[in-house]
C-alpha cells in the first residue's frame, strides 16, 4: 500500500537550475506579451485614424443650395460673366473652413483650377463672408463668386474670360480639405436675351 509512496524511480527536480529556467521562461513570455501589446496598441491607433480620415471624406462634403449668373452684353451678345453659388455644409459634416476649399470649372472649352479666397482678384471670391470663413452650422450660408472675367493666378489671360453663352454647361467640382468633393452641373439658359440674372 505505501510501494507507490516511495517510489525513487519517479522524482521532481528541484534546485537553481529548474528555478533558472522557470525565471527565463517567465522572462521571455512577459517580452512577447509586451510587444504584442505594443505592436497592438499601434495598429488600434492607425485604424482609428485612418477611419476618422475615411469618415471626413466620406462626410464633410459642401452642398450647394443655389446657383444664379450675371449676364453682360446686349442681344445675342450676352454671356454669363460671373456664377454665384450659395453653400451650406451636408448633414452630418464637421466645420469646414472654405479658405481650404478647393475648385475645378470645366466647361467645353477650359478647366480652370484654384482655392477659394476673399481676394477679388481671384477667380472664386468668398463674398458672403465672416471673419474666419468657416461654416459651422447648417444653418450657415455662404456665397462664392466665380468671376470669369478676371486674370488667373498665373498673370495670364483668363482662359475663361470669354464668359459662358446661351446653352453652355459648367461643371464645378469643390473639395473640402480632408478630400469630400462636390461635383454640380450647371447649365446656361439657351436665351439671354434681355435678361440681367439667370438661374443656372
Amino acid at each position: 500500500m505505501f510501494a507507490t509512496l516511495f517510489n525513487n524511480d519517479k522524482r521532481g527536480q528541484v534546485g537553481i537550475g529548474t528555478l533558472i529556467v522557470f525565471i527565463a521562461m517567465v522572462l521571455v513570455a512577459a517580452i512577447a506579451a509586451g510587444v504584442l501589446i505594443n505592436t497592438a496598441g499601434l495598429l488600434q491607433t492607425q485604424a482609428e485614424a485612418t477611419g476618422e480620415e475615411a469618415q471626413q471624406q466620406v462626410s464633410d462634403r459642401i452642398q450647394v443650395q443655389s446657383a444664379t449668373g450675371n449676364v453682360t452684353g446686349t442681344g445675342t451678345s450676352s454671356t454669363v460673366d460671373t456664377f454665384n453659388l450659395t453653400l451650406t455644409k451636408s448633414p452630418g459634416a464637421d466645420d469646414i473652413q472654405l479658405d481650404d476649399v478647393s475648385y475645378q470649372i470645366v466647361t467645353d472649352q477650359a478647366v480652370e483650377t484654384g482655392t477659394l479666397s476673399g481676394n477679388a482678384t481671384i477667380i472664386g471670391q468668398i463674398t458672403a463672408a465672416t471673419d474666419d470663413n468657416v461654416i459651422t452650422d447648417r444653418a450657415d450660408r455662404y456665397e462664392v463668386q466665380f468671376n470669369l472675367s478676371v486674370s488667373s493666378v498665373s498673370g495670364d489671360k483668363n482662359i475663361l474670360d470669354s464668359g459662358l453663352t446661351g446653352g453652355d454647361s459648367v461643371q464645378v467640382t469643390l473639395t473640402t480639405a480632408p478630400g469630400a468633393s462636390t461635383v454640380t452641373e450647371l447649365r446656361v439658359p439657351d436665351s439671354l436675351v434681355s435678361r440681367q440674372a439667370v438661374s443656372l
